[in-house]
């Protein structure tokens, strides 16, 4: 569908060119090079390339949406669209068709009647082609027959425009616009932070259309409906309510509907989660981000639903009730697992581990993250780590107890305030430290450290465990022996590291100096499945669907036929331990981190690193 959707779309392109030329040659003269230079013999032979590539792709695309049918195409049943959104998709699709085919039919059959009272050209191979039918029509005939078709392909614009600006195609403007004017941002997930203290706003997040931001009223105009925002979203896949393309579709024809009374200054009276995006889809998003990845346009449905998160529990003080629990422990324990501050080190006991109270000028600091400090399965992941830095000589300190959480859940679920505290308090700290570099095992800490907190005075060098580990067996302060038992693993590629911060060859790399052939799952790098965590989904149930994001994720790894499965992020971790616990097959969970350690080279004058 792809290749037939550019048929058209690059034939459409051309055509800016031809129609502005039908036009200039239909009342203007002196259009002879057309038909007698170089210049003209290139255009007329594109023009009748592209004139049969729209044709033929535009039939095919009807045939596909009205005969035989695309499941990709479509919306499922379980996800509200606006009433008789669904028909009118239809509608809109068979309209612009016709009127493609009207548009350039008539346009490439004038050219066969001017090539039939002219003589063949062979600069236009296909119009020739089909000249011969009218080869015994007369003159009178003729002429009657290239001005009609001249005025049914400049009229038929004419005809369609006003209809154009509603339909779904509008998008041929809008998208380049989208794309042009797409704000400056560290990473797709970057937020803009609220102003708490600007006593004017009476308003935080988005609740009601008019509250978007000019992007987000912009992007329901970019939208193509392709639906590929849909195909890649964890939760659609899933079974869920949440369609990206849904959210964006039902903007545009609300927008359509009742836009004329918004620009009379008539404040809309229906809410985002009303007629765009239900509340129980608004919080399936895991805020992987594939939708903005996978859109064409720029589109950035995560986004809204982001920002319709923030109203909720800003405004409305509603969210589910399992994420009071974390809510409170980052509140009252700076963390979401409720563990007090002083047990932050508890894992480590053993290790000779130096804090930020015993060194000064610290040239790495270890961000070590809530779910390594906490979490049982975690906590191995970061004893492996700890005792690679050790065996390695490397400078490093960590906070200890003056680690708290640094708000990507309170942030991802809409508590803004929350995550503005822990992060003035967090940055405030790690100011007081100065560090060179910071290195953390969670790439939802890395994220938030590198991309976050710029906007509340923190500037730092952030790199994930994984960078680091790849800088010290290139620098020779570990050496890795290759494993002899197992020779291939499969690897998952979290999303706040790799879609989100485009880190992808790090992990690999690593792997790849233990001697392991890294076996890609079906989906990968920037294309990654979510291992369902993001987004504060840790801390509460999915929303209802078909099956768990964890468990389509591990099926997944359970086809690589590998037994092992590589992770970088101690969320997926998590996650993905618990579903390999039901998984078809036995398929083993393991950090990157703890593979390395285990093939490390000890010299006998140093601690074994088990």
């Amino acid at each position: 569908m792809g290749f037939l959707h550019a048929m058209v779309a690059w034939g459409f392109v051309f055509y800016l060119l031809v129609n502005l030329v039908d036009v200039m040659e239909g009342f203007l003269a002196g259009y002879e090079f057309l038909h007698s230079s170089v210049l003209g013999d290139l255009y007329r032979l594109f023009t009748d390339l592209f004139s049969v590539s729209v044709l033929l792709g535009m039939v095919l695309l009807l045939v596909r949406r009205f005969s035989r049918g695309d499941d990709r195409l479509e919306i499922d049943e379980r996800v509200p669209l606006l009433p008789n959104v669904r028909k009118q998709i239809r509608v809109d699709s068979a309209i612009v068709g016709i009127f493609i085919l009207i548009h350039v039919g008539a346009r490439f059959l004038g050219e066969s009647f001017q090539i039939s009272r002219e003589g063949v050209d062979p600069w236009q191979p296909f119009a020739s082609s089909i000249s011969g039918f009218w080869m015994n029509s007369t003159d009178g005939a003729l002429n009657l027959a290239i001005h009609l078709s001249w005025w049914l392909a400049i009229g038929g614009i004419l005809i369609f425009l006003p209809y154009f600006i509603f339909s779904k195609h509008i998008h041929i403007f809008m998208a380049p616009l989208n794309d042009l004017l797409e704000p400056e941002r560290r990473s797709m997930g970057e937020l803009d932070a609220l102003d708490f203290d600007d006593e004017e706003l009476e308003q935080f997040g988005v609740w009601k259309i008019e509250d978007l931001s000019w992007k987000g009223l912009l992007d329901a105009y970019a939208c193509i409906m392709c639906n590929r925002c849909q195909d890649v979203c964890p939760a659609y896949v899933t079974g869920k309510v949440l369609s990206p393309a849904a959210l964006e579709i039902n903007k545009r024809y609300f927008l359509n509907r009742k836009g004329g009374n918004m620009a009379r200054g008539k404040p809309s009276l229906e809410t985002m989660v009303s007629f765009a995006v239900p509340e129980e889809a608004v919080w399936a998003c895991t805020s992987c981000g594939a939708c903005v990845e996978s859109c064409p346009v720029g589109n950035e449905p995560m986004r809204d639903i982001l920002e319709i998160r923030r109203h909720m529990v800003l405004m409305e003080n509603v969210f589910p009730d399992a994420l009071q629990s974390a809510y409170r422990g980052m509140e009252r324990t700076a963390n979401p697992w409720n563990i007090p501050p002083e047990s932050r080190l508890s894992w480590a006991e053993g290790l000779d581990l130096k804090t930020v109270r015993d060194a000064e000028n610290i040239e790495l600091l270890w961000w070590v993250g809530c779910a390594p400090a906490t979490d049982p399965r975690a906590q191995k992941t970061a004893r492996s780590f700890a005792e690679i830095l050790l065996q390695a000589g490397v400078d490093f300190a960590v906070l200890g107890s003056e680690e708290r959480c640094t708000g990507d859940s309170a942030r991802r679920s809409g508590n803004e305030y929350l995550f503005q505290e822990l992060a003035a308090m967090n940055v405030d700290t790690i100011n007081q430290i100065s560090p060179k570099r910071i290195v953390t095992s969670c790439p939802h800490c890395l994220h938030t450290l590198m991309n976050e907190y710029p906007a509340f005075g923190g500037n730092y060098e952030v790199v994930h465990h994984t960078q680091l580990l790849n800088e010290l067996i290139e620098a020779g302060r570990i050496e890795v022996q290759p494993s002899n038992e197992t020779e291939s693993l499969a690897y998952h590629d979290p999303c706040y590291l790799g879609r989100q911060n485009d880190i992808y060859d790090p992990p690999r790399e690593a792997l790849a100096d233990s001697g392991l052939e890294v076996q890609e799952l079906r989906r990968n790098r920037r294309n990654s499945f979510c291992c369902g965590a993001g987004g504060a989904q840790m801390w509460k149930e999915e929303e209802a669907g078909e099956i768990r994001v964890s468990t389509e994720r591990i099926r997944e790894a359970v086809d690589s036929g590998e037994s092992t499965l590589a992770v970088s992020c101690p969320f997926c971790m998590i996650m993905l331990d618990d579903a390999a616990t039901s998984a078809p097959e036995s398929i083993e969970i393991r950090d990157v981190v703890e593979i390395i350690h285990d093939q490390i080279r000890t010299d006998d004058d140093l601690p074994p690193l088990d």
